[in-house]
């Protein structure tokens, strides 16, 4: 029986280092250079161009295993946009989490019209099973979108009001994109942006436990918990740690 090859065949570096790399990357306000200074602070010399290969190659697997191993998501579907500015033109990041926070899923648009809606909607159905309630603000263009798809026609739909801070799930999801577009002087392109907030989001959230709502020894326990899956994900047969 032929050996299946390794995630990481053809590259130099140990598995090790490439995914405490990306790990670096996509869960901390990190740049690329401030990984390679820390790579290079543990007798590593790799360029963040090196590292930026690494996260276009390997973020979208190791985020769809996160994805694939987390609990089954809420019943609730919480819906919301921000805008973001990429080259000098406004674009609308369209998000969704469920009931505990968890993000479903992305889209970067350039419209809030109902294609874009329906869109979006046809999206995440393709990652979450269908709801039992949306709540969204009250752009017209859900709705209108959500009425031509067969599987939300008798979803309840739940309208509130932003300045009433009713739909807060979705609107505070949307800080640590925040927090990262600014470390990273904004976005540049659609599909690059795209492309890594797809990432980002999942990675982002499997290490971000509610530390305030847990004792010491518990945090403790659940986050050593989420490494080891993580070592499963990235294929990892030692801890990261004894690499370096």
């Amino acid at each position: 029986m032929t050996k299946p090859k390794s995630l990481y065949h053809g590259h130099r570096f140990p598995a090790e280092v490439i995914s405490c790399a990306v790990r670096w990357y996509f869960r901390f306000q990190l740049s690329l250079r401030d990984i390679e200074e820390l790579l290079f602070e543990r007798g590593i010399t790799v360029t963040y161009e090196t590292i930026q290969c690494w996260c276009d190659k390997f973020g979208k697997g190791f985020a769809h295993r996160v994805k694939a191993a987390r609990r089954k998501t809420g019943s609730t579907w919480h819906l919301d946009k921000m805008f973001v500015t990429l080259r000098g033109e406004p674009y609308l990041l369209w998000r969704a989490v469920d009931e505990h926070g968890v993000e479903l899923d992305i889209l970067v648009q350039k419209r809030r019209d109902k294609a874009a809606a329906k869109r979006f909607f046809k999206r995440v159905l393709r990652s979450s099973p269908v709801p039992h309630k949306i709540v969204t603000d009250q752009l017209r263009s859900y709705p209108a979108a959500q009425a031509e798809i067969p599987e939300l026609v008798s979803v309840k739909h739940v309208f509130v009001k932003a300045a009433a801070r009713l739909n807060n799930r979705a609107e505070n999801s949307h800080q640590p994109t925040r927090e990262r577009e600014r470390r990273m002087r904004g976005f540049r392109e659609p599909k690059r942006t795209q492309k890594f907030l797809s990432c980002f989001g999942p990675i982002q959230q499997h290490f971000a436990l509610k530390r305030h709502l847990l004792r010491a020894s518990l945090y403790r326990k659940q986050l050593a918990a989420r490494f080891i899956a993580w070592r499963e994900f990235a294929e990892l047969a030692q801890n990261p740690s004894t690499a370096f």
